[in-house]
């Protein structure tokens, strides 16, 4: 990651190591930069190097520091911002929940879908293998990175999770939450209101509010910013411009897109297309250091 050179002196590095498949990584340093509340698809294993860490975990906020790992299962409600003046630098890695599905499978026997249990663990030796993950990344050495992605989740899988069984919707306000959010992802260009959802769905507004918040961490507004960034995700990764997946996923413009994506992902969608699409014929040609200015929450 290249020194500092912005006022803010905050750095991130978004890439992808193509003989990694499925397997996203970040190495950043962060002061004022603050996540909104959203999710990934993936897993997220944020190794702390220096500084701390904090985020609001579901309904928790939780600190992490240097030895210390940031995890989080997919489709978990999270946020991020310093924990300490001086910010937080981390390395972290984004495994495909198959890939560690078939870790789990491969060295523990566990089959099914797995988790972790708590977001923050104190393995200084296990957060050493994620440092490890980037470092042989970076040095084109394809054998290392695998090998200790594999050892790093296996580790953390036993010491720190295991299979984990999702409850099915069962109260009324579960079930319309679960219809809403089938509305919202049908509709996602053009949402209807909070009133109009709740009327077709035969509840009130502050009924479904609620029952939405209890059923994924977050109200209606901030799950469909949520699922436009992953969607615009997906998009980007298919090849479609920023600008395109602006307008197909409705965001008014790029910059409403840019605003919201690095708020999520940590760096512009411009960024984050060109490390995901690159093929490096050589270590870490399809990275980029981006320096990102103060992000602040609404």
């Amino acid at each position: 990651m290249a020194d500092g050179g912005a006022a803010s002196g905050e750095r991130a590095r978004y890439w992808r190591y193509a003989e990694l498949p499925g397997v996203d990584l970040l190495h950043a340093h962060y002061i004022r930069k603050a996540f909104a509340r959203h999710t990934h698809e993936t897993f997220v294993f944020a190794a702390i190097t220096e500084g701390v860490e904090a985020f609001h975990y579901r309904d928790d906020l939780v600190h992490a520091g240097p030895g210390q790992i940031a995890l989080v299962n997919p489709d978990t409600p999270h946020t991020g911002h310093a924990g300490v003046p001086e910010g937080w630098t981390y390395r972290t890695i984004y495994p495909d929940a198959e890939i560690v599905r078939a870790i789990a499978a491969d060295t523990l026997a566990l089959r099914g879908s797995v988790g972790f249990t708590s977001p923050v663990v104190d393995d200084p030796y296990a957060a050493r293998l994620i440092v490890g993950v980037h470092r042989a990344a970076e040095e084109g050495d394809a054998l290392a990175a695998d090998s200790l992605l594999r050892l790093v989740t296996a580790r953390m899988l036993r010491s720190h999770g295991g299979l984990v069984t999702p409850l099915p919707p069962r109260s009324a306000g579960a079930r319309n939450a679960a219809r809403a959010r089938a509305v919202l992802e049908d509709r996602m260009v053009e949402p209807p209101t909070l009133e109009r959802l709740a009327a077709d769905l035969g509840t009130s507004p502050f009924a479904l509010l609620r029952a939405f918040r209890d059923a994924y961490g977050m109200p209606p507004h901030t799950w469909l910013t949520d699922a436009r960034v992953r969607r615009a995700r997906q998009l980007l990764d298919a090849g479609t411009s920023p600008a395109g997946a602006a307008a197909a996923v409705g965001f008014t413009d790029q910059s409403h897109l840019n605003r919201h994506f690095t708020r999520s992902v940590g760096v512009p969608p411009g960024a984050y297309q060109r490390a995901r699409g690159g093929r490096a014929s050589s270590p870490g040609s399809a990275a980029r250091t981006y320096k990102t200015g103060p992000q602040e929450l609404p």
